[in-house]
């Protein structure tokens, strides 16, 4: 499960483009907690505290406590802007949201076993198609990873999200197809043999 993050915040009063450059020149990322049928609160973040965060690797499905103006708000990042030049963090929105929410969250998929995989072995390259899979559970219950084994399967072997043992309680946004994970597929090079294996050797049939 996620670990909870705490960030410190400040409350801003001013809002727009002029109070927000303002802001970053001092070091801090505006941003604003949204949702759960109450007003929007303007804050602000630092800057390298909410860099650190970031590069957890899990930070968009990871639970946020936003310590601001002497009260702890319960949120999940929603969004994040990054300048398109520098990447720096140019503003976030947080969803409030209560201790056992249901929410949904994209949580990064890593696969196991690659040497236990006939597939692999021989040369087979893993396709991975979805690289995250977007999930609805309850927000106590965030999962950092969904593991997957790739023991046992061979060239040609598909992975579906029927297969995939999610944690308990939740399940896959998208209900309505048992859509692909990723599958195992014939090197390029054993593809290439078997076309040659194809084509007429030179002079044959004259």
């Amino acid at each position: 499960m996620s670990d909870t993050l705490t960030l410190s915040a400040e409350t801003r009063d001013r809002a727009g483009k002029g109070a927000s450059r303002a802001i970053r020149r001092e070091g801090r990322v505006p941003a604003v907690i949204y949702g759960n049928k109450q007003e929007p609160l303007s804050i602000h973040l630092e800057e390298k505290v909410l860099v650190k965060a970031l590069h957890t690797g899990h930070f968009m499905n990871s639970v946020v406590l936003i310590d601001a103006g002497g009260q702890q708000i319960r949120t999940l990042p929603k969004d994040i802007q990054f300048h398109p030049v520098t990447d720096r963090p140019l503003h976030v929105d947080f969803l409030r949201i209560g201790e056992h929410t249901t929410v949904h969250v994209n949580v990064p998929v890593t696969f196991t076993d690659e040497d236990a995989a006939p597939g692999i072995k021989r040369g087979g390259v893993l396709n991975i198609v979805q690289h995250e899979i977007e999930l609805i559970v309850d927000a106590a219950e965030i999962p950092d990873e969904i593991s997957i084994s790739l023991k046992g399967l061979d060239v040609g072997a598909s992975i579906h999200i029927s297969e995939v043992a999610l944690p308990k309680g939740a399940k896959p946004a998208i209900a309505d197809r048992d859509f692909t994970v990723a599958t195992i597929v014939a090197p390029s090079a054993l593809k290439s043999q078997e076309g040659d294996n194809e084509t007429p050797a030179e002079g044959e049939g004259e």
